[in-house]
């Protein structure tokens, strides 16, 4: 059971957040492209600095702890789905409190101030 620990930590992760979704309707699922392009540039730069901290030998993973399932150059799938669940998660974090204080970012904020 000890080799799911780190997929268990991580839909445990989800769950927490997730509800953030339909109960306050943060949309973040909804705009899934923008999710995905702030994902992406963040899984792509842990996972190479995780590639070469494991080749220098400064990091590693218990076997006992993951899957088993290795990605590409040897990252275990946990690994990867770290990157883009914690994230997520914080995205949704953000939209929520967001949502409940009533408060613009981004580009939302630029566009409330040129509306006359």
């Amino acid at each position: 059971m000890g080799h799911l620990t780190y997929l268990g930590v991580l839909a445990g992760c989800l769950v927490a957040a997730l509800w953030l979704e339909p109960v306050l309707r943060v949309n973040v699922l909804r705009r899934w492209r923008r999710l995905l392009l702030t994902l992406l540039p963040v899984i792509l730069l842990f996972g190479l600095w995780d590639l070469a901290a494991v080749a220098a030998g400064h990091w590693s993973f218990d076997p006992a702890q993951v899957s088993g399932v290795r990605l590409p150059g040897g990252l275990p799938l946990e690994e990867v789905l770290f990157f883009a669940v914690v994230p997520a998660c914080a995205i949704l974090g953000f939209e929520a409190t967001r949502a409940v204080l009533r408060r613009p970012a981004g580009d939302e904020a630029a566009a409330d101030e040129e509306r006359p």
